[in-house]
C-alpha cells in the first residue's frame, strides 16, 4: 500500500493509487524528451535552476519538514536540519559540478599517437532512483543534485510510506525551471522497480535500502547491462581507546545510536570499548541512553520519535527478543511500550554472542550492542568481523592508533573523534554487503556519466 500512515498514532492519514501502466509510460516518455533538452543546456543554466530549487526548498522548510515528521516520525528539529542540508547540497553541486566534470588530459597526446587526446564526461540519460524512507529528502537530493547537474534526467521511486515527500520532490525541479520531465516521481510498489529497470529508456539505477532489495535491483540491472550504485546499510562500529575523551565519546555514542530513532545506516550500532575506560564510558553512555526518551516528534522536548513503520519496529524487537532468550543482558529498554504509535525505547545490550542474530544482522533501531575489548588488535578484528562495511567511528588521541585504524578498518569511511556523517564534498558508500559505488563529491557525480575518450590524429 502506498500511504501516509502516521507512526506517532498508527493511523492512516492518506492513501495513494499506484501509477497505471499508461501513466508510467508517460513519465518515461517525458524523461526521454527531457534528455534531449538537457543535452543542449550549459552547466551555468543548470546551476541557475539548481540554486532556484534550493531556494524553493528553503522557502518550503516548514511544509517539507512537516511532511517528513508526519510520514516517518523524525523529530521536527532533525527534519528541518535534513531539509536545510538538502538545499545546501543542491547549492554545492551547482557550484562544483562544472569543475568535477571538466575535460581532462590524462596523458601526453603524443604518447598515444595523437595530436590531441582528452577525456570528456557526458550524461547517460535517465537514471532510476529507488530511495528509502529514513531520510526522505536528503537520500533523494544527494542523488538528484549531481545527476541533474551532470545533465541526466531522474525518475524517483520512493518508499511507499513517504508518498507526500516523494510527490513534493517530483515537482520541485520543474518548479525551479528545469525542463518538464527532468525529474519525476513514479508511485509504484517496491517489486515493480525491477520491471521498470528492464525498460530501455532507463539507463542506470541507484538504490539505498536493504541487502535483499539491493540484490534484486542489482540483478535486474545486470540482466539488462545497466550501471547500478548500491548503498545497503551497515552494522557500523564505534571504538573507544584509553586515550579518548571518554565523556565526549559517551555523549556522541548515545547521540549516534538514537539519531533518527536509530534508523540510520551510517550511525554506530556496535560499540567496542577498551577495558581501561570501559566502566567510565559505559556508565556515562547508559545514563544518556536511558535518559533519552521518545515522544511526539513535533514537541521540541522529544529526544527521538517513533519508528517509521510497524514492521520496522517488529524487526527491531524480534532481534532484541532473540538475544534475550539466548542470555543477553538488557540494561535499559528492550520492551514494547503500551499505547498508540510505533515507539521503541533506547536499548543497551551487553553479553551479545555469535549465536544471537543481532551479532551479525543490522538492527535498524535505537539498540546498542556493547563489547569490552582488551587491545587495539582485538577491537580492529571485532569491528571487521561483519558482513557490512559502511562507516566506523574511532575515539583515541594516539596518532599511531588513528593511523592503524584508518588503514586497517574495512569500511567505506573511518571517522576519528567524531561521528560518522555524510558531507557534500566527500565520497559516501561502503564495501562488502554495504554495497558498491559512491555518492557525493566528485565520485558521486561521475557514477552516471560516460567518460568518453576523444582522440585525434
Amino acid at each position: 500500500m502506498i500511504a501516509t500512515i502516521n507512526p506517532t498514532t498508527g493511523q492512516t492519514e492518506k492513501t495513494f493509487e499506484p501509477h497505471t501502466a499508461a501513466q508510467i509510460e508517460g513519465i518515461l516518455n517525458r524523461a526521454q524528451e527531457a534528455n534531449a533538452l538537457l543535452a543542449d543546456t550549459t552547466f551555468e543554466e543548470r546551476a541557475t535552476w539548481m540554486r532556484a530549487a534550493a531556494d524553493l526548498l528553503d522557502a518550503d522548510l516548514e511544509l517539507a519538514a512537516g511532511l517528513a515528521s508526519t510520514e516517518m516520525g523524525k523529530t521536527i528539529g532533525t527534519a528541518k536540519y535534513e531539509v536545510t542540508k538538502s538545499a545546501n547540497g543542491m547549492r554545492w553541486y551547482a557550484e562544483h559540478a562544472a569543475d568535477y566534470l571538466a575535460d581532462e588530459e590524462p596523458v601526453d597526446a603524443a604518447s598515444v599517437g595523437a595530436s590531441a587526446a582528452r577525456v570528456v564526461f557526458q550524461p547517460i540519460g535517465t537514471v532510476l532512483a529507488v530511495m528509502p524512507w529514513n531520510y526522505p529528502f536528503w537520500q533523494v537530493i544527494r542523488f538528484a543534485a549531481p545527476a541533474l547537474m551532470a545533465g541526466n534526467t531522474g525518475i524517483l521511486k520512493h518508499a511507499s510510506s513517504v508518498p507526500q515527500c516523494a510527490l513534493y520532490l517530483g515537482e520541485l525541479f520543474e518548479r525551479a525551471g528545469f525542463p518538464p520531465g527532468a525529474f519525476q516521481t513514479v508511485l509504484i510498489e517496491g517489486a515493480a522497480a525491477s520491471t521498470l529497470i528492464e525498460d530501455r529508456r532507463i539507463r542506470a539505477v541507484t538504490l539505498t535500502g536493504s541487502v535483499g532489495a539491493g540484490a534484486a535491483v542489482a540483478s535486474a540491472a545486470g540482466r539488462n547491462i545497466k550501471k547500478s550504485v548500491l548503498e545497503l546499510g551497515g552494522t557500523d562500529a564505534f571504538i573507544v581507546m584509553p586515550s579518548a575523551d571518554v565523556a565526549r565519546a559517551a555523549e556522541f555514542g548515545a547521540n549516534s545510536r538514537t539519531q533518527n530513532s536509530g534508523q540510520s545506516c551510517i550511525c554506530a550500532k556496535r560499540f567496542y570499548v577498551h577495558e581501561e575506560v570501559y566502566d567510565r564510558w559505559f556508565a556515562a553512555f547508559l545514563d544518556r541512553m536511558a535518559g533519552t526518551t521518545t515522544g511526539d516528534p513535533f514537541d521540541s522536548a522529544t529526544g527521538f520519535g517513533p519508528m517509521a513503520t510497524a514492521s520496522i519496529r517488529a524487526e527491531v524487537h524480534d532481534l532484541v527478543e532473540d538475544a534475550r532468550v539466548k542470555g543477553v543482558t538488557i540494561h535499559t529498554g528492550g520492551r514494547l511500550p503500551d499505547g498508540p504509535g510505533w515507539f521503541y525505547p533506547a536499548t543497551v545490550l551487553t553479553g551479545v554472542t555469535p549465536e544471537m542474530r543481532i551479532f551479525r544482522e543490522e538492527c535498524f533501531g535505537p539498540v546498542a550492542s556493547v563489547y569490552r575489548v582488551s587491545s587495539l588488535d582485538e577491537a580492529i578484528a571485532a569491528a571487521n568481523d561483519s558482513d557490512f562495511g559502511l562507516a566506523a567511528s574511532v575515539w583515541t588521541t594516539d596518532d599511531a592508533e588513528i593511523d592503524r585504524l584508518h588503514a586497517e578498518l574495512e569500511f567505506g569511511a573511518v571517522f576519528a573523534n567524531g561521528n560518522s556523517a555524510s558531507f557534500f564534498g566527500l565520497p559516501f558508500g561502503g564495501v562488502k554487503d554495504s554495497g558498491f559505488g559512491r555518492e557525493l563529491g566528485s565520485f558521486g557525480i561521475r557514477e552516471f556519466v560516460n567518460a568518453k575518450t576523444v582522440w585525434r590524429a
